[in-house]
């Protein structure tokens, strides 16, 4: 019927979730061309809850998402704010190595791309993800901005481990429960202190060890499933 193909039928409120995703990754986008990279930093971060918040959102909605519409934002959203979004920062963030990150971004691009698109064929939930999520490498890059300990060629090794991580078959655990609400906390307080330097211009005394908590709690994540495993005796 002609009523089917209205867009707003295809909407639900999950789906707002995704383009609130997307307009953070946007806007994160203009502010690292514009150079103020600790507000593209938040941008980012804020792109990272409203990921986590549909899909939160959808399983308490009981959505089901017979046409995969909702997918089909989530992964689009991701692109923009969890590949474009860390590809321009890290080449905007650069002085003496750019070069480098002219290669670096696309490759972050092109991996989510494959991450996402590898992620949206494969059936059922599981445990696990196969290969990293896509939004740690959000996270990972603007925390380690905000820590003020960032470094080029450091930020663009990460990227490129954090890139071919992505498209590994790696499994890494899906975070939830206490874990998940560990991590939001975390996000949310890195945005707050950052928020407070940046609009209230005060001192920068928490904002500093709140993203290097993140950052280090990010690295973690990634690490830990690819280190070897000891036998328990």
């Amino acid at each position: 019927m002609m009523n089917d193909k209205k867009i707003t039928s295809f909407i639900a409120l999950p789906d707002l979730l995704s383009m609130l995703n997307a307009s953070s990754g946007y806007l994160s986008i203009l502010l690292s061309i514009d150079g103020s990279l600790n507000a593209a930093c938040i941008l980012m971060l804020l792109a990272v809850l409203f990921d986590s918040l549909d899909g939160w959102v959808a399983r308490k909605t009981g959505r089901i998402d017979i046409h995969g519409f909702g997918k089909n934002m989530d992964s689009l959203s991701d692109v923009i704010s969890f590949g474009v979004a860390p590809a321009i920062l890290i080449y905007s963030a650069a002085v003496d190595f750019r070069y480098i990150n002219i290669l670096v971004g696309p490759l972050i691009v092109l991996c989510g791309i494959l991450r996402l698109s590898r992620f949206n064929v494969l059936t059922g939930g599981g445990k696990n993800f196969t290969g990293l999520p896509i939004p740690v490498a959000a996270v990972t890059i603007s925390s380690f901005y905000l820590t003020g300990f960032y470094s080029e060629l450091s930020a663009a090794f990460i990227m490129i481990a954090v890139s071919v991580l992505m498209i590994s078959s790696i499994e890494y655990p899906r975070v939830d429960g206490m874990g998940a609400s560990t991590a939001l906390i975390l996000i949310i307080a890195t945005i707050i202190s950052v928020a407070a330097v940046e609009i209230l211009q005060a001192a920068s005394v928490v904002a500093g060890p709140v993203a290097i908590i993140l950052f280090i709690a990010t690295l973690t994540y990634i690490a830990v499933p690819i280190l070897p495993k000891r036998d328990v005796i």
